[in-house]
């Protein structure tokens, strides 16, 4: 991995080329989601309200059996999934509110006479005025989040440095979103507050491994105006920021690259083998930690190295001194 030497700064608009396929179709999957379900996802219970039902039947069970009763009692978009509590399976069926006593009772004759006896762990409810407070508590840790970021970057750091972190977590977040709410259009996956977890899980391990690169750029920057040999062309010439970026890019390249496959495959054993409650956190997590991973190495440090070669074009404005 060291002896490999990748020039990123050259192929920028290729890098931003991927980041567009990644990120228009999620967009697109957004906009359609305001459409249908009047949300940027698909809302689970904890935003809409519903009830988290917990049963443990007498033998194994195909989810296709549960779902199958739940549409037949009129639950349509209802989710059924497998859990283990104490070695023993349970499914856990997530539903709109149960407010109708009646409903319940249908739904609990029908699951016995298709799927057997059971035994009733646990009936939650959520209330749908918990919903909105959820939402805005996630969007203020959001906003409170990326606005302490720039902050602290903008301190330790230059402004423009802040601007292009943000630029990165703004993708990622956007990648992660899209993909979801192409999931909730296509599979019915729906997000709950574990998600806004995810989010900012994703947020902060994606500026860390940004704050890596731009501590090294910060470091070589020093180099800039240097006399380097052009590796093209034979002659010499200054060292510009582009190269200086480039440089250090490829200095941080394998400890990011191997600090991201370790949290990969650490969340890939346990959506593998880990609780079925925890899979959508786990599976949101893997897109945004790959999707950080890949904005940290070819969007933020591009991003900068554009920004500098523009404002370096720019006229200098004479000053005018006034006698």
């Amino acid at each position: 991995m060291k002896s490999i030497k990748v020039d990123i700064v050259k192929y920028r608009w290729t890098w931003f080329g991927i980041s567009a396929l990644l990120t228009l179709p999620g967009v697109v999957g957004i906009i359609l989601c305001y459409m249908q379900f009047n949300a940027p996802l698909k809302p689970g219970i904890d935003f809409t309200g519903g009830s988290i039902l917990q049963y443990q039947f007498e033998k194994p069970l195909d989810l296709d059996q549960v779902r199958h009763v739940l549409e037949e009692v009129g639950l349509h978009g209802s989710q059924a999934q497998k859990a283990f509590i104490s070695q023993k399976e349970v499914i856990v069926m997530r539903t709109r509110a149960l407010d109708d006593e009646g409903l319940k009772k249908r739904l609990d004759t029908a699951l016995e006479a298709e799927c057997g006896k059971f035994q009733p762990l646990s009936v939650d409810k959520v209330t749908a005025t918990i919903g909105p407070e959820l939402l805005a508590n996630g969007l203020i840790a959001l906003f409170a989040t990326l606005g302490m970021m720039v902050a602290y970057i903008s301190y330790r750091y230059q402004f423009d440095y802040a601007l292009c972190a943000i630029a990165a977590l703004f993708h990622d977040v956007i990648v992660l979103c899209g993909f979801y709410a192409l999931f909730g259009i296509f599979l019915g996956t729906e997000v709950d507050s574990l998600f806004i977890s995810a989010v900012l899980t994703v947020i902060g391990f994606s500026v860390h491994d940004t704050i890596v690169v731009f501590d090294r750029i910060r470091e070589n920057a020093k180099l800039v105006g240097s006399k380097i040999k052009d590796t093209e062309t034979g002659k010499e010439r200054k060292k510009t920021f582009g190269d200086v970026a480039n440089d250090s890019v490829n200095q941080t390249l394998a400890r990011s690259i191997y600090t991201s496959l370790t949290v990969v495959f650490t969340l890939t054993a346990l959506y593998l083998w880990g609780g079925s409650t925890t899979k959508d956190f786990v599976f949101a997590m893997l897109i945004g930690i790959i999707s950080g991973t890949y904005s940290s190495i070819f969007n933020a440090s591009c991003l900068l190295a554009y920004w500098r070669e523009v404002a370096a074009k720019r006229p200098v404005k004479p000053v005018v001194v006034k006698a």
